[in-house]
Formats: structure tokens, sequence, C-alpha cells
């Protein structure tokens, strides 16, 4: 019909815009193909994956390590307490030991008899929470537990060998509390490796 013209083939519309056809994009020309993306992309999971489970292990290995040290905090809190009640359990074993030795004493029985309840009083203290007394007569030398005052020349006991105990050792727990301050055995033949202290030399 006269009057109107004849649709191009991506020329114009109707309206008068211009038609803009899309292209074919190609893989090959944007980097790689759809594979090779799709395997990159799988391999950033796969990392991504990873990191989450090393922090994930972190987090566990911290939370128990607080854990632990809680724990710990807790269970030698009383440490420097004990540390301290120590020197007058040593005094009322003392007391005990003099008080056992006095002949012709009145009285002394019933008072020797209150000391040792008091001094069970705080050793039961100590007990509960978990402070306790180690034996070293006869035990070999261990420098970890024992604190050597004297060596003593003999072959009635093996070398290095705890014969005499000048005060005893505790422990709290796993931990030292205090070393026991000890006589050592000394055959006459072994000189080598004997513990650092002088010859019958007493305690302070």
């Amino acid at each position: 019909m006269p009057g109107k013209e004849a649709k191009k083939d991506g020329g114009s519309d109707p309206q008068g815009k211009t038609v803009v056809e899309p292209e074919l994009v190609n893989d090959d020309a944007e980097g790689g193909s759809l594979e090779e993306i799709l395997a990159q992309k799988e391999d950033e999971l796969k990392q991504a994956q990873d990191r989450i489970l090393r922090l994930s292990a972190e987090f566990d290995n911290t939370r128990k390590r607080l854990e632990r040290e809680k724990a710990e905090s807790i269970g030698y809190a009383n440490e420097s307490i004990m540390r301290e009640l120590l020197p007058i359990i040593d005094n009322l074993e003392r007391a005990i030991e003099h008080g056992e030795k006095e002949q012709g004493c009145k009285g002394c029985k019933g008072l020797i008899e209150g000391v040792r309840m008091t001094l069970k009083g705080f050793l039961d203290a100590l007990a509960k929470f978990g402070g306790s007394r180690f034996e070293s007569v006869g035990q070999p030398f261990d420098p970890t537990r024992h604190e050597a005052v004297t060596q003593e020349t003999t072959s009635e006991h093996p070398d290095m060998t705890v014969t005499r105990e000048f005060q005893k050792g505790y422990t709290l727990r796993e931990r030292l509390l205090r070393p026991a301050m000890v006589g050592v055995a000394r055959n006459s033949k072994s000189g080598a490796g004997a513990p650092q202290a002088e010859e019958q030399a007493g305690p302070e």
C-alpha cells in the first residue's frame, strides 16, 4: 500500500526505534569454557570448606584449652594457702613428738591428744582440697621430690636411698607442694652423682 514502508530485518520497529539483535557469547573468547569455570568454582568451594574446618578445629582446641586452664586454676587456687599451713603442721608434729618423750608430766596426755586432734583436722582439710604427704624413707632419692641435707656412708642400704626424713614432703594433686628434706645413703665406693649436701649437715 502506498505510504507504508516495508519493515527491514535488523532495522527499526514500527515506533521508529532501532532494534539491536543479541550477539552470541563465545565462551572461549571470554577466558574459558563452561566446564572450566565450574571446575574453578568447585575448587574455590572446596578451599572455603577446608578453611571452615580448620577454623572449627582451632576453635574447639581453644575451647578445650580454656576449660583445662580453668579447671587447673580452680584445682590449684588454694596452693599458696596450703603452703603456708605446712609449717604449722610441722610444729604440731614436733609438739606431739616432744610431748611423748616427756616422762611424769601430769596432764600431758590429754594435752598431747588435743594437739593430735588439731593436727588431724589440718591434715583432713589439706586432703579435702587435694593435698597429701608422701613417704620418702626407703625410697630411691628423687631430686624432683627430695632435698638432700645429709649423706650417710653405709652398706646397709642401696646407694642413693633415702634413710632419714627431717621434713615431710607434700603434693597438691599432681604438683609438688614442698620437697621432703632427707638424708641419703652413700656406699663407700660410690662417689659420683651424689646429691649436693654437706656431710651430716642438719636442716636449717
